[in-house]
Formats: C-alpha cells, structure tokens, sequence
C-alpha cells in the first residue's frame, strides 16, 4: 500500500494518542509489529512558536519509518507553516492533521472534530497543509461527524480528497460518542466507497478476529489500532499473524511482559529524564497488569511509582508474587 509516495509494507498502524504514543511506546509497538506509527498531536500554533515543550514529541526513533508526525489547529496559515516546521524537525516521511479529537477543550476552539461542523474550513485547512508539507504526503483523521444527527464523515472526505489529502483514517464513532458505545464500521466503509484515496479503519480493535473483521467489514486496506495496544504491544503480532490467516501465536508470560513495560519505562526515561517517565508509568504499568489476578496491591504501588529503581522493586514482586491463568 501507498500514501502518496510513501510505501507501507504492514496494513497495522499504531494510532496517535496524545499523552500515550510517546516514543518509548512507539518503539515497543514497532518492535512487536506495528508497521506505521504517528507521534502524539502537536500544537500547531505551539510548533510556530517553536515552544520547547512542543518540539520534544516530533522527534522518531532510530529507524522509525515510515511515520508521521501530526499536528491540530484550524488556522490554515499556521497549520501551513506548522506543516512545514514538523516535516523539517521530525524527518517523518508523512504529515497527520487531527480532525477527530473529541476533547472539549480542542473541539470546542474548533480545532480537532470541531473542524466536523464546518466542512468548507477543513478543506481549506487540508490545502494549507498540502501546501506547507511540500513533497510530504498529508493524512488526516476523522470521525463520522458531531453526532448521530450530523453524520457527514463522506462529504469531508471527498472535500479533504479535493484538497490534496493522501489518505484518510476513520473512527467509527462520533464526537459526541467520545470513546463510548460501539464503533460503526459500516460508517467507514461509507468512506472508502466515497474516495479514491487509501482509507485506514479505526475503532474497536481490540483481538485478532477484529483485525480482520474490520478489514473485511469496511474494504479498508489499513486499520489502525488504539486503546486496544493499551499494556498490551502483542497485539499487533497477533492481528498480523491473523491477517496471514496464521496460526496467533499467545501472549508471552506474565514475567516477559513486565520486562517489556520496564523496558518502555527506561526507554521514557532516556528521552523525558527519570521523573517525568516515572509519572507516566504509573498508568502504562498498571495497563500491563489489565485482567492479572490479585494484581490490586502492585497497581496502588505503581501508583506512587518516583523512581526506576521502585519500577525494579515492585517488578520483582510481582514476578514472585503473581500469576496469570494465561501463562
């Protein structure tokens, strides 16, 4: 498969989550199958003023590629040159603009699936960012729209395919919807009989059978998994093991797998400094843990989690300590 002039050789891609897909996860989740990965959402009006908070989450792995980086805003002069900027930092062979984030505070600026209400503004903002990414292939997510009364997921995609947009990624659920309910798959088919351009699903892949199922459901010739890589990386070499019509090969054990969250925790900790990796382990770890048995009392201590050295402390209890039925 092609997005514009980039090829991809895997149909899995990790979706961009801000405050999740850092480039610790990303590197786990590449190393462990997915085959195109896209940073956490950047300002870009932060980028513009070359904010150095802002510029730390365009940078990629050694040999991360293909990747993009993505960016949000609703001014299109700014996501032009934004657009121009995160090519330029990121070396990323593709540039992502978010129209699907639900979080008030994005949408309601009219930026993410605030762009959903006006579909005239989103085509200008894709040809700005056409525009300032140069030889760049430009993506964009969506969602089906503002709500069950305002599904216009197709008339944007068309629009943003008339602005130059290399390919399109769908959630299937609304603004509104959040990350609740199910995902409407039939909407992103709707998609991809609409444009000519590649479609990635996105929405609800949480196993192996919904890898494939999506695939089959929509026509799409990418899906794109979230929530569902949540402590668990695994499930890309699932869901491609599946996709081969393979044998999907189990979770490794419950000692491997903690291995591998102390292993994203060291690589945070090598781009972000101790502290801050520390912090925000102590959601990642706990989601390693998700289903466990007993695991009550570990997850209150990754709670409190400061140092890598309490990271090695409390994995060697668990690994004493715990048991998975699974293993």
């Amino acid at each position: 498969m092609f997005i514009g002039n980039v090829e991809l050789s895997s149909p899995l891609a990790l979706a961009p989550m801000a405050g999740v897909t850092d480039l610790a996860f990303r590197t786990v989740c590449r190393d462990l199958g997915a085959g195109y990965t896209v940073s956490e959402m950047v300002s870009a009006k932060a980028l513009c003023y070359q904010d150095k908070k802002t510029l730390p989450l365009l940078k990629l792995g050694e040999g991360e590629q293909p990747a993009a980086v993505q960016i949000f805003g609703s001014d299109a002069g700014c996501m032009e040159k934004a657009a121009a900027l995160a090519g330029e930092y990121s070396g990323a062979n593709i540039i992502d603009i978010n129209m699907g984030c639900p979080v008030p505070k994005i949408c309601n600026n009219g930026d993410g699936s605030g762009l959903a209400r006006d579909p005239e503004k989103a085509e200008q903002v894709a040809a700005a960012v056409v525009r300032g990414a140069g030889d760049k292939p430009v993506t964009v997510k969506i969602r089906l729209g503002w709500d069950k009364g305002h599904i216009n997921c197709v008339e944007l995609a068309k629009r943003l395919e008339g602005a130059g947009v290399a390919a399109i990624t769908v959630h299937g659920r609304t603004k509104v919807q959040m990350y609740s309910g199910a995902a409407d798959w039939n909407g992103i088919r709707a998609v991809r009989e609409a444009v000519s351009i590649p479609v990635i699903a996105n929405g609800d892949v949480f196993s192996p059978k919904d890898a494939v199922d999506i695939l089959r459901r929509t026509g799409c010739e990418m899906l794109m998994i979230g929530r569902g890589a949540f402590g668990n990386p695994w499930l890309f070499q699932q869901c491609a093991a599946a996709l081969r019509g393979e044998p999907v090969p189990a979770r490794p054990p419950l000692a491997q797998r903690c291995d591998t969250a102390v292993r994203q925790i060291e690589l945070a900790a090598e781009h972000k400094g101790e502290h801050i990796a520390c912090l925000e382990a102590r959601k990642h770890y706990a989601w390693y843990l998700k289903g466990v048995p007993h695991a009550g009392y570990y997850k209150e201590q990754i709670c409190r989690v400061e140092t890598l050295e309490q990271v090695y402390e409390i994995t060697k209890g668990i690994k004493r300590d715990l048991k998975d039925p699974e293993d």
